[in-house]
Order: structure tokens, then sequence, then C-alpha cells
């Protein structure tokens, strides 16, 4: 069983909550836009730390994460990039994707828009935990803890940090 804090878009900034929430974790996941290492190395200090650079991430941040990346985590099979549209209106890469072998769980960023979403086309559960930072256009920052217990994904609690 592992537990797991998924965030994106921190854009810079670490809000001291997030360090809190994640706390009951066993993993942090960051769907990109981390914004710059000292962030990266905060979360990765903190607990096993797995991220995708976002469009907004430089070179430093680039070097040491993927664009994708693709995993398993207990018996689900995980797909995490950035910038991947939303169901039924992915970007061309994850359409070709969703066609050929989707994923169980697919987690992007970028839009700044939470939404969770159970694809029944894809069998695939589509997570965007919003945005974290203070950087945006969104009102609430946001991110998501959930559990992943062998081939079950459960207890997802959606927090909201506060106002930008």
């Amino acid at each position: 069983m592992r537990r797991i804090a998924l965030l994106s878009d921190t854009h810079s900034y670490i809000d001291p909550r997030i360090l809190e929430y994640c706390k009951p974790c066993d993993e942090i996941w960051h769907a990109g836009d981390i914004g710059n290492i000292k962030v990266a190395d905060t979360l990765e200090k903190a607990k096993t730390f797995r991220a995708v650079y976002g469009n907004i991430d430089g070179q430093e941040i680039r070097i040491r994460y993927p664009a994708t990346l693709r995993f398993n985590c207990e018996e689900v099979d995980v797909m995490m990039t950035h910038i991947g549209g939303r169901p039924e209106h992915y970007v061309s890469e994850v359409k070709e994707v969703m066609k050929l072998n989707p994923p169980k769980i697919f987690i992007c960023g970028h839009s700044h828009i939470l939404l969770v979403k159970f694809e029944k086309k894809n069998n695939c559960l589509h997570m965007n935990p919003g945005a974290a930072g203070i950087s945006g256009f969104h009102q609430m920052r946001t991110m998501l803890r959930f559990t992943i217990d062998g081939k079950d994904i459960r207890d997802l609690e959606v927090i909201e940090l506060g106002k930008k």
C-alpha cells in the first residue's frame, strides 16, 4: 500500500503546508512546472519523489526529470506528463497512448484546473491536481492525496491550500 501526495504547478513556490500534508504519504508526485530546483530539492528530501518537467521549467529541472514518466506503483500502471489535456480533449501524443496502451492512471497539470474523472472508454482515471503555487489565473491552490493498494485506487482527498 502506498499513500501518494500529488501536486502540480508550484511555479517556484512551496507552501509549508504542502510538506505537512505530505507527512502521512509514502511518495510525492509532481506533474510539472516545478519552477526551480530548490522546490524539487525540498520535495525530494521529504519523501520518495517522482516528477516531470513542465513548460516553464528551465534546464536544471529538465536535466533531472523527464517530460513523461510511466511507471508502476503497486499493481497500477501510471503515466504522468505536464501538458496532457483532458478526457476527450487530449493532446495528440496522449491520444496515441490512450489508443494503443492506456495507463490505469493518467496524470497531468498545466491547466491549473483541478479535475479527477474516470474515463470509461480507456478504463483510466484522469487526475489533474490543479495548481499548488501562487502564479496563474486559478483562485484556489489545490493538491490531491490518495492511496494505491494493489490494484485499487482509493481514499482520494482534494486538499485546498487556500487562495493564492
